[in-house]
């Protein structure tokens, strides 16, 4: 279990008590008494992108999911996701899904990737959110969708559910041996970099083609992307230097722009990462994993291995690199930014603060809201220093109930301009327009951030919320997924 000093969230009974626990852990973010709405609440406050207007402040992350046909198309399974995320009430969709841009850069058999024969079941998803939201929330002009192009890299599993099949940039020598790659693999070529570039040129074309308002080259939890940024020991024109080792993102986006000149390019990045975490086996209880502790790195320092991170300390963050790459951003005419952090295969309570871990995870080394204001800070500290770029937030989940009490002043206080929600819509899809049109919260939907929606995929199930979505709950592999839990206790 958990260490005793964690307060579960939904013990909290009113805002006061809550504020007095986040400051009892020393840390510090806003949180208002009330929750407004109409034109008095800043979540309701539309802004714009170029020339399309966003309605809201609510943004929904990209899903990951592991519920397609292994032929790259989408299931009834992942147009029910989508059509929660129109009814959701959410006026920016961050790409929705996460797809692959060529079938063996997939993180598992049943991500949708772009192709020709996919073209259809893509348009089906854009499609089905679209009437959602009109069926729902009613006008779709203010509405932005976007398309998440991505490679797993490192974390490819294209072929079977439980083996990875990795494609590296550069020997990690921590996530090597975790992961017990084969010492002969050998990094990914310039040429092989190279196609994977075109390949996501021509996936972007296919979003436009397909009415998608804009593409996210994805930057972070260690998919290929975010590996490239830590590059450091990497030969050639694609690492060392921080020039070469963005070249990937540059020759994308100027491949991108040449092809489909109107097409938006946002970026979700990992802006700050750690040193990989394992369980603690000193304090392992029975077969229940101990609290997290960092992997041994002492013959890697100064750290070379990670973005965003204290060389010297990487347990640390070290928004430097990070402040580079959205100078970048902007010399590119990029200006729709994602920030998350970490990684949730190497270090999932910064990724994702949660009470809950994952199976193959550990238990939380800290309390979950520590890891919510550590993404809340970095994120109001790059706000600051880049007023011009929409930027969105993430971590939130973990917040519960007073999700909408907190996230309308960071939004009022320019710290961030738009709250991502990933977990929670999930098991709660209809939370934004709850909050939005003054409804009392449904707190039986609540996420509880038990990590169901993370052990169900590592473990070959389709994805998402068991516990509370009665969808899942009543499914074939909810009882799988108990037996699966029930073991590794």
């Amino acid at each position: 279990m958990p260490p005793t000093r964690i307060v579960r969230i939904g013990h909290l009974k009113t805002v006061d008590a809550f504020r007095k626990h986040v400051a009892s852990l020393g840390i510090d973010f806003p949180c208002d008494p009330e929750i407004l709405v109409g034109d008095d609440s800043p979540l309701s406050e539309p802004t714009r992108l170029g020339n399309q207007t966003i309605g809201n402040r609510f943004a929904i992350h990209p899903m990951e999911g592991w519920d397609g046909e292994t032929d790259g198309n989408p299931t009834e399974h992942t147009l029910r996701r989508w059509q929660n995320f129109g009814l959701s009430g959410a006026k920016l969709i961050w790409g929705g899904e996460a797809v692959a841009v060529c079938p063996d850069g997939r993180a598992n058999p049943n991500q949708l990737y772009a192709a020709d024969h996919t073209q259809e079941g893509l348009g089906k998803l854009l499609g089905t959110l679209l009437q959602s939201h009109r069926d729902y929330i009613g006008e779709t002009d203010d509405l932005l969708v976007g398309f998440q192009l991505t490679h797993s890299g490192r974390f490819c599993r294209p072929n079977h559910k439980d083996r990875m099949e990795p494609q590296i940039l550069y020997k990690h020598p921590i996530l090597d041996s975790k992961f017990h790659m084969d010492p002969n693999l050998q990094p990914m070529t310039d040429e092989k970099i190279q196609e994977i570039i075109q390949n996501y040129v021509e996936a972007a074309k296919l979003a436009a083609q397909l009415g998608y308002g804009f593409v996210d080259i994805k930057h972070c939890h260690g998919y290929l992307g975010h590996e490239f940024l830590s590059a450091f020991t990497r030969p050639g024109p694609y690492g060392g230097s921080f020039e070469n080792r963005t070249r990937f993102l540059r020759e994308i986006a100027e491949g991108i722009r040449s092809a489909v000149p109107d097409l938006q390019i946002g970026v979700r990045l990992s802006a700050f990462d750690f040193v990989p975490y394992r369980p603690d086996p000193d304090r392992a209880e029975g077969r229940k994993l101990g609290p997290g502790i960092p992997e041994d790195y002492s013959d890697c320092v100064p750290y070379q291995f990670g973005f965003g991170i204290d060389r010297d300390d990487p347990i640390r963050p070290d928004l430097a690199e990070t402040c580079k790459f959205l100078d970048l951003l902007r010399d590119l005419d990029i200006t729709l930014v994602n920030l998350t952090a970490g990684s949730p295969y190497y270090n999932p309570h910064i990724q994702r603060p949660a009470y809950y871990p994952p199976s193959d995870g550990y238990q939380p080394p800290e309390d979950p809201l520590v890891g919510v204001a550590r993404q809340i800070d970095v994120v109001a500290r790059l706000k600051t220093s880049y007023p011009e770029l929409l930027i969105v937030g993430t971590a939130y989940s973990y917040l519960q109930e007073f999700l909408p009490h907190v996230c309308q002043c960071l939004v009022r206080d320019r710290k961030v301009d738009f709250i991502g929600l990933g977990r929670m819509v999930l098991s709660y899809p209809d939370l934004p327009h709850d909050v939005l049109s003054g409804r009392k919260l449904d707190t039986r939907m609540i996420c509880r951030t038990f990590s169901d929606c993370t052990t169900a995929p590592r473990n070959g199930l389709v994805s998402g919320c068991f516990p509370l979505d009665s969808y899942y709950k009543k499914s074939p592999e909810a009882k799988r997924l108990r037996e699966i839990k029930k073991a590794a206790e």
